[in-house]
């Protein structure tokens, strides 16, 4: 199925808006991603999309690195791990030890895509760098200045974002 262009570009509008300083709620309704749109990123086969390019998961961040060094840091293939129908990169052993362990308490939220994004139910792709952890969950952006807006209100985005990535996963 062909890719529909318009949440790409809306989004992109939207984002503009945000850099420029001015507000984006005109076009936030035509934002959304429709069930048949497929992302820029890979999606598993599988009951969880995941954020993946050429079947590496957030870019080859290593998801543990977050929690343990906080910052992210770039897995390495020798401490691969598969987990949802994708490949995961960690820094050492130790760290894909220990997401093998408990992949979900290290899993980024929304399958690794845009939290922000996923507020207006949007499979966006990140910026490893763009990051942060509430209440023990790690939340990734699609870029710095995304990242800013999404903290200005953080529990309302979450809330929206819980409701977008329920209602993908059912459909």
């Amino acid at each position: 199925m062909k890719p529909k262009t318009q949440p790409i570009l809306s989004f992109m509008a939207m984002l503009m808006a945000i850099l420029l300083g001015t507000t984006a709620s005109l076009i936030m309704s035509d934002w959304m991603v429709s069930a048949d749109a497929q992302p820029t990123a890979d999606i598993a086969s599988t009951s969880t999309i995941i954020f993946a390019e050429d079947g590496i998961a957030i870019r080859g961040t290593d998801a543990v690195a977050y929690f343990t060094e906080g910052k992210p840091i770039p897995g390495r293939q020798e401490f691969a791990y598969e987990w949802q129908g994708v490949t995961w990169l960690f820094s050492s052993a130790e760290h894909r030890d220990l997401f093998a362990s408990n992949p979900r308490a290290y899993a980024p939220q929304y399958g690794g895509f845009c939290a922000y994004g996923m507020s207006y139910g949007a499979l966006v792709s990140i910026m490893p760098e763009a990051w942060s952890i509430m209440d023990g969950k790690l939340y990734l952006n699609y870029s710095i200045a995304l990242q800013k807006k999404w903290k200005e209100d953080t529990a309302r985005y979450i809330d929206q974002a819980n409701l977008n990535w329920l209602a993908l996963k059912t459909k």
